[in-house]
Order: C-alpha cells, then structure tokens, then sequence
C-alpha cells in the first residue's frame, strides 16, 4: 500500500494539510465545530514538544511534504528529512529550492481550486535537506542526532520494531525523541504479526524504557480535508522521550 503516496491526489492532500491556511481548508462561510480548528497545523504542532534549546542535528521521519522538517530547523542547524514516497520528497525539495509550489485543492466532483504551497516565514530552508529513503533500513551514514521526530509513521511500516531498535543508536545522549501515532493498525501496511500485543502505548514502553525516558504522552488532533464536504478527523498519540 506504499504506492499510495505516490498518488498525485494525496500529494495535493498533504500540501494543504502541512501549508495551507484556515481560510483554504475551512470555507469562512460554515460555522464549523470548533474541534476542527482546533485540529489544524499538526505538522507544526508536533515538532513543538522538542525542547526550545538550538541542537546541531535533527532527523524528521516520515516527513511527507516537508513542514515538520521547516519547523524543526527553527531550532536545529540541520535538519534531515526522509520519507518514502518519491512524490513527497520532490515536493519538499521544491518548497525548499524554490520557496512555493502549484497544487490543486478538490472541492467537489470536477472542480477544484488552485493553490500556493508556501515555505513558511522565518525558515533558513540552507538548514534542510530532504532525501528519499525507508525509515525501517535508514543508511549508517546519516550518523547521530540530538532531536528525531516521527509523526503518524509507525503504523504505516511493516515492520515498525526495526525502526523502534534503531532509536537509541540514532540518537546522542540526552537526545529527544517525539513519536506521534494515531495508533489505526491495518493490515494493508502492517501485517497482523507485526502489530503491537498490548496496547500501542505499553508497546512502545516495552520496546523504549531500556534506554528512553519517557517524558510525556497527550492526544493531538489533525485534520485532513479530503473535499469541501468530507474530512478526516483523528486523534494522534504524542509521546516524548529522553534518551537516557
């Protein structure tokens, strides 16, 4: 089911999903339940639970169409974005070279809307670089971090306990680690085998507490407009670690 991001449709989904604007995914004109609001902007939401110190390197897994990976800059001098699907990875590297990017916004049947991806104010977009690549068999050559991000990725791998046992040599010490799932295991990404035994949250307790402290743990809302009429609204599970 990888080859779903790839899909150009899904593309224009997550640029408006990471870029756009209240007024581009919430029309003014319907009094919309506030929680919808409340769900926007997930991908700057999370790389906020990073400390606010500046670090040297951060690694933003699964990172779509680049915005986490924006954001985490503001506080990294590097910043290495991977993620899978070639569509998104050419997407965040011409926000990143060109500073905008076209996409087209579904509204209903055959029309749409035509709109501006833009790199956020205030990013030194020199500070990212995006690169195609799995999350499960990440390259030793990408070396250590102080801080990695992974939002709504775990429950899209195969295998996610590759990527958890990668955790603690990818990372300093003290380093910090924010884990973002909306914890919806299905078959088409993950084979049954693979999902957790217990609960997603004592799953990760089970596979990080050796060599993580684990900081905190809360809910964060997203919302994905798919129509003018049809939205996904979910509820991730954030968990912030400390290397120990």
């Amino acid at each position: 089911m990888s080859e779903v991001y790839e899909n150009l449709k899904i593309m224009d989904e997550y640029l408006l999903f990471h870029y756009g604007r209240k007024i581009d995914i919430l029309d003014s004109k319907v009094q919309w339940p506030e929680v919808m609001s409340q769900a926007l902007d997930f991908a700057v939401r999370t790389p906020g639970y990073f400390s606010k110190n500046i670090m040297a390197r951060g690694l933003d897994l699964g990172c779509a169409v680049g915005r986490s990976s924006f954001e985490m800059s503001r506080t990294c001098e590097e910043v290495i974005g991977l993620d899978f699907s070639h569509q998104f990875i050419a997407a965040a590297n011409r926000l990143k070279n060109e500073g905008k990017m076209d996409y087209t916004r579904l509204d209903e049947g055959v029309i749409t809307t035509s709109l501006t991806a833009e790199l956020p104010q205030g990013i030194d977009s020199s500070r990212v670089e995006f690169i195609q690549g799995d999350a499960m068999q990440l390259p030793d050559h990408l070396g250590r971090f102080d801080r990695v991000h992974a939002a709504n990725l775990l429950c899209r791998l195969t295998d996610p306990v590759l990527l958890l046992n990668r955790f603690s040599e990818l990372l300093e010490k003290n380093g910090e680690l924010v884990l973002a799932t909306p914890c919806t295991w299905l078959e088409d990404f993950t084979p049954r085998g693979n999902w957790p035994k217990t609960d997603t949250l004592g799953w990760l307790k089970d596979n990080l507490l050796e060599n993580f402290e684990l900081r905190s743990e809360c809910d964060e809302p997203f919302l994905i407009r798919e129509t003018a009429r049809k939205f996904q609204w979910t509820r991730s599970m954030v968990t912030v670690w400390k290397k120990r």
